[in-house]
């Protein structure tokens, strides 16, 4: 099992109190090119401007690759796992969207990213249901422009 499914549970009021409080922030995660030209297979998109980077090289200001926008975003899954809290009695979470997205700057091939987190948000919308609203900041290792800023809604059940 995952290291990051480990962490003790928290209880539901503690979960609440970090309203308002940054939660943490995740490891450092590499997006080289072969994540970046597996992520293009998947989701079928090979813009040279993510797969070929000597034409990226030449033809952009980048001076490389850059990842799809939609792979930086995908990773906070595994970053939410390193940093977000587990609330005691929790059966299942499940991604509820984004009020708010935006792709601040590229990341080029070789550099990492982290996500910073901050909860902004935890109600009950049912007895067995939460919904959050926890403002994500993506930051890219060196840089002082992030790569993503968003407000991601979850939805937490309980038995």
């Amino acid at each position: 099992m995952n290291e990051v499914w480990k962490k003790p549970p928290i209880s539901l009021s503690a979960y609440q109190a970090m309203v308002g409080k940054e939660i943490g922030v995740s490891s450092w995660h590499l997006i080289d090119q072969p994540r970046i030209n597996t992520y293009a297979d998947v989701i079928e998109d090979h813009q040279f401007i993510h797969v070929d980077p000597a034409r990226a090289a030449k033809e952009t200001a980048f001076g490389t690759t850059i990842a799809h926008g939609f792979l930086t975003m995908s990773l906070l899954s595994i970053m939410s796992y390193e940093v977000m809290p587990v609330i005691e009695g929790t059966t299942m979470g499940v991604n509820y969207g984004f009020d708010k997205l935006r792709f601040i700057s590229p990341v080029r091939s070789g550099k990492r990213v982290r996500g910073r987190f901050v909860l902004a948000e935890a109600k009950l919308r049912k007895p067995t249901e939460l919904q959050s609203r926890t403002n994500v900041t993506v930051e890219i290792e060196g840089e002082d422009k992030p790569a993503l800023v968003a407000e991601w809604l979850g939805l937490i059940y309980f038995a």
